[in-house]
């Protein structure tokens, strides 16, 4: 390879843009804990507050039970 070949490839690679980390592959790398914050932001005030509501009514029925 002519060495002013290898001088500009090594120049472009220098300043180029970082590629964006896939966001799924990021997620499992972090235990999923970036699913639930895009899903919350995806979801509407009214359903999120629906959604807890079931949590916290399955979290009282599993601590009465006992």
């Amino acid at each position: 390879m002519d060495l002013n070949v290898r001088a500009f490839r090594v120049v472009q690679a220098a300043f180029a843009e970082p590629a964006e980390p896939d966001k799924r592959k990021l997620a499992a790398r972090k235990g999923g804990l970036l699913g639930g914050t895009s899903r919350a932001r995806l979801l509407s005030a009214k359903r999120r507050s629906e959604i807890a509501k079931q949590g916290s009514a399955v979290r009282w029925r599993k601590s009465t039970s006992k």
